[in-house]
């Protein structure tokens, strides 16, 4: 599977970690996966870690209606939601963009692409300066 989450609730934040060829077919499956959990809460965080990916099928349309299955699921609450994107390459922050572009003009999701993970986890508000010490630490 290229793409995966962990929830951490006491943080408020979850952690979606793509690896290899991301296919959005996929995506959609894992974020209803996501959105049934017993631990989503509105207005969760999001840390989205594209450092992992190899390559992506830039579909628009599919990446449109992927935005639309989210958008039903992150304005269910009045909270605004983060979604922070650590793209670390050119290609993934290329990804990272497509993906923020989709989201513009959309009031309550707030969209970010850095290159760092300390930067991603900065402006997610938590203390850790790597994904590695977030795991370690919060799971």
């Amino acid at each position: 599977m290229s793409v995966s989450f962990t929830i951490f609730p006491r943080r408020g934040l979850v952690y979606v970690r793509y690896e290899g060829q991301v296919k959005l077919q996929e995506t959609g499956a894992v974020f209803a996966e996501y959105a049934r959990h017993p631990d989503w809460r509105p207005g969760q965080r999001q840390l989205v870690d594209l450092s992992g990916v190899t390559g992506f099928d830039p579909d628009y349309a599919e990446l449109l209606k992927i935005q639309a299955q989210k958008a039903d699921v992150f304005l269910r609450g009045a909270t605004e939601v983060l979604l922070v994107y650590c793209a670390p390459t050119p290609a993934t922050y290329a990804m990272a963009e497509m993906a923020r572009r989709s989201w513009e003009g959309l009031d309550g999701v707030i969209v970010r692409a850095v290159h760092s993970e300390a930067e991603a986890l900065h402006l997610l508000g938590q203390p850790e300066d790597s994904i590695a010490a977030l795991m370690a630490s919060a799971g």
